[in-house]
């Protein structure tokens, strides 16, 4: 079914809907906005929040809850008040949307984006450390997603503008996006199939001891002691996914060691809580039990490779990125390397 765009009028309303709270720091007297939209195969047999989620997706799901709630959003026609509702391929509707700092996040933005390779269908981003990926409260401008909408403006028609995958701030790398909404949905597939290969470099504290290979297999949910962190969990105690890494040692000394890193699984700092549990907290990774060293503050995490198959070809597709100036230095204050097999 053929995209359309989504935006049909913007008409001032003095106040949201009866019952449907500003987000934070939304004022109260800006202006509604008047949106129609069509629910798309890839949202079909979804309930109503969930549609809306990708076909608007400035706004959080649970203020769109609160909309559907409050009566602001129709669906052929009829007020829609389920957010549970099933929707189907080729309906169309309408929602009245105020704008949140989170809506407001989503403005181009002119930045300093690497470009690795790029075609009708998706680029790869060298990511440089201290690049917010997706924006968040302290971090609503300045981020990839607003340098991906100045990059290109069809990107405003992608959920989160075609990021797949994402890097944590201080993390450094390779990146894939999509550029249309067929490259979008066969990439999220892939991933989730474990058919995109990514590796990772990284510069950990003590010396690594025992097989040079080690694969961790340790579950990952929520710190239950530090609900700002992540843990290796218990399943039978606490709600968390199987994560899995192969961590493979490239060369180590009295210091610290350097390692390359393979997900297997992709959950939140994965690789940073799986070092942390074997005893080997990345360094600069305060968070997870690192500290700063060898000149480096930020964690010492680089995602240096990225292959898979491309999602409309088939064609296979390799990149590789050489580790940043400060993570080479680091690991060059402490005499390590970084290219052993």
């Amino acid at each position: 079914m053929k995209t359309v765009p989504s935006i049909i009028s913007a008409t001032p309303l003095a106040e949201p809907p009866d019952g449907v709270e500003h987000e934070e720091g939304a004022e109260p007297t800006e202006p509604s906005e008047t949106r129609s939209f069509l629910i798309h195969e890839a949202q079909h047999g979804q309930r109503l929040d969930r549609a809306l989620a990708a076909l608007v997706p400035e706004f959080s799901r649970s203020y769109l809850q609160q909309l559907i709630e409050a009566g602001a959003v129709a669906v052929q026609n009829r007020v829609a008040t389920k957010a549970a509702a099933t929707v189907r391929a080729g309906e169309i509707g309408s929602i009245e949307l105020r704008p949140t700092p989170q809506s407001q996040a989503f403005k181009p933005e002119r930045l300093p984006i690497s470009v690795v390779h790029e075609d009708e269908h998706l680029r790869i981003i060298d990511k440089p450390a201290g690049l917010v990926v997706h924006p968040a409260p302290g971090h609503w401008s300045g981020t990839l997603l607003n340098g991906l909408l100045a990059l290109d403006p069809r990107a405003m028609l992608l959920p989160r503008a075609g990021i797949v995958h994402r890097l944590d701030r201080d993390t450094s790398g390779l990146m894939v996006v999509a550029r249309t909404r067929a490259a979008m949905d066969a990439l999220v597939a892939l991933i989730a199939a474990r058919e995109v290969k990514r590796q990772y470099l990284a510069l950990a504290h003590r010396s690594w001891q025992g097989a040079a290979a080690r694969h961790v297999d340790a579950a990952i949910g929520r710190d239950p002691r530090n609900r700002l962190r992540m843990a290796v969990v218990d399943l039978e105690r606490h709600s968390g996914k199987p994560a899995r890494t192969l961590i493979e040692a490239l060369d180590s000394n009295d210091q610290g060691c350097t390692v390359r890193c393979t997900l297997e699984t992709g959950r939140t700092h994965q690789i940073r809580v799986h070092m942390a549990s074997i005893g080997h907290p990345l360094v600069g990774d305060t968070l997870y039990g690192g500290t700063a060293a060898a000149g480096l503050a930020r964690q010492a995490l680089h995602a240096f490779r990225l292959a898979f198959a491309h999602p409309v070809t088939g064609a296979p597709m390799e990149f590789l990125s050489t580790p940043p100036p400060d993570l080479v230095q680091a690991m060059q204050a402490w005499g390590l390397d970084y290219n052993r097999a």
